[in-house]
């Protein structure tokens, strides 16, 4: 334990994401690593109601002297932008937990939840029901990508949906996450292989495909379109 609480107040300290462009396999992907510790928030409601882009949360973020440092969107929503399935900010639940399988990509079970605590995890929707782990911040999408090492059994390597399409991974010990988005139309399979085999992470979540959006600065990267529902960014000292 004072191991991982010395390593924790190390990490945080490095405030800024690891943003890079690499290649995988043929494809092109941009990650960025957070590390357990740092200031790792997930965004949905202002003042007037959803957010609805990263300019938004940064303009949120700038009274308290802070801004973004990067962000993605961070899981499905409906069309008034509410959360579909489980979503908590800054520890109060916004909408409940959703165990049932369903249409469309989400619904394609297992999915699952990222969950920001005291270290960062993917947890698959019935294991999370069952432990009810403290998450500050939480945000469930489906499907899952890569569970304890295997990829989503439905995946197939030859599939022809290819999209667009971002989520996250998250190392076996819980101190670090991956968030990547493709920089180009990929299936399932072979984004889930990043994060398995690319990124070595056994615990992968699914985000979004069509409408994936990254804002990293640092790569002069600020992915516009239309309003967002969940976002997860980086929060750092303006």
């Amino acid at each position: 334990m004072l191991r991982l609480a010395f390593m924790l107040a190390v990490w945080g300290a490095a405030a800024a994401a690891n943003c890079r462009d690499m290649a995988f396999e043929g494809a092109s992907y941009t990650v960025c690593e957070v590390a357990a510790g740092q200031d790792l928030r997930l965004f949905h409601s202002g003042p007037d109601g959803a957010l609805g882009s990263f300019a938004a949360v940064d303009k949120l973020l700038e009274p308290q002297g802070q801004r973004l440092d990067f962000a993605m969107n961070a899981g499905m929503y409906h069309r008034d932008l509410a959360p579909v399935g489980l979503f908590v900010e800054d520890g109060v639940q916004a909408t409940p937990l959703v165990t049932r399988a369903g249409p469309g990509n989400f619904g394609l079970v297992p999915n699952g939840v990222f969950c920001v605590g005291d270290t960062l995890r993917v947890i698959e929707t019935l294991a999370f029901e069952a432990e009810k782990p403290a998450c500050r911040y939480a945000t469930q999408s489906g499907p899952m990508l890569v569970i304890g090492g295997k990829l989503h059994p439905k995946f197939l390597p030859d599939s022809d949906s290819l999209n667009i399409r971002n989520g996250v991974g998250v190392s076996a010990d819980g101190l670090r996450a991956v968030f990547a988005i493709s920089n180009q139309q990929v299936n399932f399979y072979a984004f889930a292989r990043l994060f398995r085999d690319g990124l070595g992470l056994p615990d992968a979540l699914y985000f979004d495909g069509s409408i994936s959006r990254l804002y990293a600065p640092e790569l002069d990267r600020h992915d516009g379109g239309f309003p967002m529902g969940p976002m997860v960014g980086l929060v750092v000292p303006r």
